[in-house]
């Protein structure tokens, strides 16, 4: 049996990662501030990136994949990636880094496919391509590059604050002339199982197969969680429209497992 490793797994990607995969792999997690209800399972390790070096619990359990899917100083999650990168070379495992469609934030006049070139003005979006260039360099049997647009979901943070801002009476942030694609928390973690379990490789795109305005979105979850007359604080950054989308097309994963924008917003009061 495969032995999983989630680093990050008290946040929300890493939890919902962990949920899914739980159930029919090796797996454990890591999480950074004391918590009782981990300190009790065995299957987690408290690990602080900040103080400590990831080798020492590598070395321990031995993981056969590792997903990243960490929060933190951006300084200190590149030298923490350096270190499993580090580990990988000389061990039989692959690591499974989760990325951002913002690799690509400064091509702004069509979508981003999987070997389209990066390049971000985003410090961000520099950041995530930093990792990603390091990855590269590796044999492709040893890593998964899964790029990944807006999450949404019933119980998301971007769910939670469009509720919250709405509650307060706050605006909500848009921006009408930005064209994206998105996915659901739900979609994402069945897609990275089926990854690891028919062991794929190289760069994933884990977008909705369509696009949408990003007001035009935000709009439809809305109406599709009841909220009357939101206040939207309309933000133009340039005059023109621009993509900040990541499709698939040369890793394109099997029907079932390919969303569109619709199921995203129908997510929403689903799971």
């Amino acid at each position: 049996m495969k032995k999983i490793l989630i680093i990050g797994a008290s946040g929300f990607v890493g939890k919902a990662l962990y949920k899914e995969l739980n159930s029919y792999f090796d797996t454990y997690g890591t999480y950074c501030t004391d918590n009782d209800f981990y300190e009790k399972n065995q299957k987690f390790f408290q690990f602080d990136m900040e103080l400590e070096d990831i080798t020492i619990l590598l070395d321990n359990l031995k993981p056969s994949i590792i997903i990243t899917a960490i929060r933190g100083n951006f300084n200190s999650q590149l030298y923490f990636h350096q270190q499993v990168i580090k580990w990988i070379q000389h061990h039989k495992s692959k690591m499974i880094f989760v990325s951002s469609a913002n690799v690509f934030d400064a091509f702004i006049n069509y979508p981003s496919y999987e070997y389209d070139k990066t390049l971000s003005e985003s410090v961000y979006g520099r950041f995530k391509i930093k990792i990603e260039n390091a990855l590269m360099r590796l044999p492709n049997h040893k890593y998964v590059i899964a790029r990944v647009p807006m999450i949404f979901g019933a119980s998301t943070p971007r769910v939670q604050e469009i509720k919250t801002l709405y509650e307060l009476k706050a605006p909500i942030e848009v921006f009408p002339n930005v064209i994206i694609n998105a996915t659901s928390i739900s979609k994402f973690t069945q897609q990275i199982h089926y990854i690891i379990n028919r062991n794929k490789k190289g760069v994933f795109h884990l977008g909705s197969t369509d696009l949408i305005y990003h007001l035009d979105l935000i709009k439809e979850i809305c109406d599709i969680l009841e909220l009357d007359d939101p206040i939207f604080k309309q933000v133009y950054d340039s005059n023109n429209d621009r993509y900040l989308a990541v499709i698939p097309k040369d890793n394109k994963l099997p029907k079932n497992l390919q969303i569109t924008t619709q199921e995203v917003i129908d997510s929403i009061i689903v799971n």
